[in-house]
């Protein structure tokens, strides 16, 4: 496909349009470091999906099953994922349907965290507590922008506290990296009163959250765009961008590869199906990055 990047003839690497891949890489090459920036999801994208077949927790599943929730609130959480969760994955639902759906979930799980006192002197502990991992080869990449001045954009449903926290216990909260996801507000006392808004869920990742952070214009002469997501509301994560000139679409396709093969195939220009790794991505920006 593309000999300078030989990560992606690796198995896990699925591609419709080889052709268009290759001409996006190559116009991202010759626009150069200095229009470039990355927008990535965070849970199961830059967070693994699993290991040693069980499941990895998100920032979200972090606090869930903390020791500073209830047994009562872990119950009650988890009711909430088993029963709006295969709503949000459903290949028969549409978006229209879904979003109103994953408002009610994040709101009432948010509510059922708010009652549960949860102290922000806590949350350091919690990461470090938890099963937390990040994908191989995470370090190199984050490096990689960092010491090449690239932005990292991370657009995420999830917690941002947990999220922050897990990037800097892995010493990778470089200044280059900016955060937009739910943030809890505290007390003075540093109690969990609420999360601030807007709310973030699955399916509203764009623009509409976007208004007032000014985060893209600030970055208008960056329109070359890595866009790394594992699920079909990463897709519209670069909406907010002025002007893009490239965009090269990463998902991960974690779960239910072959039921969602087809439909991730037509949306995204590289899948990497059950692949824990950052080895493609990586690859990519090493001959991006080559003099």
């Amino acid at each position: 496909l593309c000999p300078q990047v030989p990560e992606l003839g690796k198995a896990t690497v699925r591609i419709r349009q080889p052709e268009r891949v290759r001409e996006i890489i190559q116009a991202l090459r010759e626009q150069g470091v200095a229009k470039l920036q990355v927008i990535s999801d965070f849970d199961m994208t830059l967070s693994r999906f699993g290991c040693n077949g069980r499941r990895c927790p998100t920032s979200h599943n972090i606090l869930d099953t903390s020791r500073v929730i209830s047994e009562d609130g872990k119950k009650k959480l988890k009711d909430l994922l088993h029963y709006y969760y295969p709503i949000e994955i459903d290949p028969n639902r549409t978006l229209e349907e879904k979003r109103p759906l994953m408002v009610e979930w994040w709101t009432k799980a948010h509510e059922l965290l708010v009652q549960q006192k949860i102290h922000k002197s806590d949350i350091a502990q919690i990461v470090r507590e938890s099963e937390a991992m990040l994908r191989y080869r995470l370090g190199d990449f984050f490096d990689q922008l960092h010491k090449n001045n690239i932005p990292l954009f991370i657009f995420s449903a999830g917690v941002g506290d947990i999220l922050e926290e897990i990037i800097r216990q892995a010493n990778v909260f470089y200044p280059n990296v900016n955060v937009v996801s739910n943030y809890m507000a505290f007390s003075d006392e540093g109690v969990l009163t609420h999360f601030k808004g807007p709310l973030i869920h699955t399916y509203n990742k764009n623009n509409s959250v976007l208004q007032g952070t000014g985060y893209f214009q600030q970055l208008s002469t960056r329109t070359s765009i890595i866009l790394l997501g594992d699920s079909m509301g990463d897709l519209t994560m670069a909406d907010g961008v002025p002007s893009v000139e490239n965009i090269l679409k990463i998902g991960f396709l974690n779960d239910k590869v072959e039921e969602r093969r087809k439909k991730y195939l037509d949306s995204y220009d590289i899948v990497l199906e059950s692949d824990e790794t950052l080895d493609v991505v990586n690859g990519i920006l090493r001959y991006l990055l080559a003099e």
